[in-house]
């Protein structure tokens, strides 16, 4: 069993992912699918906004308007919001949900750091759903934090369950990361390791994995889909602004690079600043 001291303390990074806002098209099957598929809980609703989280945090804002243009998949932007469950048995009792239900899934992957699965919402927008490993097995004995895809051994996954079912988005469920489509790494780690100060903590081919306070990723950034996309089209659905919840400590010293508490990446990714 995974015990506090084995567990990444989110809380502490100066950085880490607050919110996310979607642009969508279809807000009540967005809605939908969020509520009934990942267990959040609408918090809000103003106008044509919704906002879900679990029932004491904001974790998710949707912005309707069917007039959007569908998002284009070889566009800069989101390539998946990664949803953070509390423990293994969680990942386990939410893989026996979607199972039941019938929800395809896209993927799912041993990271040597966390382990997860994927899947879409209906309008295309990425999800990952995972669960990080102990800390103390992520890095190699030169130090360096260590990750792959291989494939997820579902079968020993569903061990974990302990035979309960699944009931919701559990509480200390965050966003643990944000993954994006950009369109070139180099680029993309001038902005975030240089501008927002994060660690380029590891890469692969085609894409850098951004950390902060030692953990594999808050943020992420690829090009698999997405080599040499330009500016983003601001009338499009998908990703509208991600809101970093900043220590006070690294938030005057990235105000002052940024000039302000808001700002976007090369390719019109928009970010806030949040305390």
């Amino acid at each position: 069993m995974t015990t506090a001291t084995e567990t990444f303390e989110m809380t502490a990074a100066p950085i880490r992912i607050d919110t996310v806002r979607l642009r969508v098209r279809d807000l009540d099957a967005v809605t939908s699918f969020y509520r009934d598929v990942l267990g959040l809980v609408p918090l809000a609703e103003a106008g044509s906004s919704v906002t879900l989280g679990t029932e004491e945090t904001p974790l998710l804002h949707l912005d309707g308007d069917p007039s959007f243009r569908p998002r284009d998949p070889r566009q800069a932007g989101l390539f998946h919001t990664a949803f953070l469950l509390p423990s293994r048995g969680d990942l386990a009792r939410w893989f026996g949900h979607v199972t039941e239900t019938d929800t395809r899934l896209q993927g799912a992957s041993d990271h040597i750091v966390s382990e997860a699965l994927y899947l879409a919402d209906p309008e295309g927008n990425g999800i990952e759903v995972y669960v990080d490993r102990p800390p103390s097995q992520w890095r190699d004995r030169a130090g360096d934090i260590r990750m792959a895809t291989d494939p997820l051994d579902l079968k020993d996954l569903m061990r974990a369950a302990q035979d309960r079912t699944w009931a919701g988005f559990p509480k200390g469920g965050i966003i643990g990361h944000v993954h994006l489509q950009v369109g070139d790494t180099k680029e993309a780690d001038r902005f975030y390791h240089d501008t927002l100060g994060l660690d380029i903590a590891a890469t692969y081919p085609g894409a850098s994995f951004y950390g902060s306070g030692g953990y594999h990723h808050q943020l992420a950034g690829n090009t698999w889909n997405s080599r040499g996309a330009g500016p983003r089209d601001t009338f499009e659905a998908g990703l509208g602004e991600i809101t970093l919840g900043v220590d006070p400590s690294a938030r005057q010293a990235i105000m002052q690079r940024l000039g302000g508490d808001r700002v976007a990446d090369p390719w019109g990714t928009a970010f806030a600043l949040a305390q």
